[in-house]
C-alpha cells in the first residue's frame, strides 16, 4: 500500500512540475463557476454553502504552494 502511494506521489509531482499553473487555474475556474451559479435562480445546499468557492480557494492555494516548492 505504501509503495502504491509513493508511486502516486512521484507520478503526480512529476506531472505537476511541468504544469505549475494547472492547480491555481483550476481553482480560479471553480471560483468563477461558483460566481456564475450564484447568479442563477437555482438553489440548494451546494450553492448556498459556496462549496465550489471554498474548494477553488483551497486548490489555488495548494497549487501556489506546490508550484513554489517544485
Amino acid at each position: 500500500m505504501q509503495s502504491l502511494f509513493n508511486r502516486f506521489l512521484d507520478t503526480t509531482s512529476e506531472y505537476l512540475a511541468h504544469r505549475k499553473g494547472l492547480l491555481p487555474g483550476v481553482g480560479l475556474l471553480l471560483v468563477m463557476v461558483n460566481f456564475i451559479l450564484q447568479l442563477t435562480p437555482m438553489g440548494g445546499f451546494f450553492i448556498e454553502a459556496n462549496v465550489l468557492l471554498h474548494l477553488g480557494i483551497i486548490l489555488a492555494i495548494l497549487g501556489f504552494m506546490l508550484a513554489w516548492a517544485l
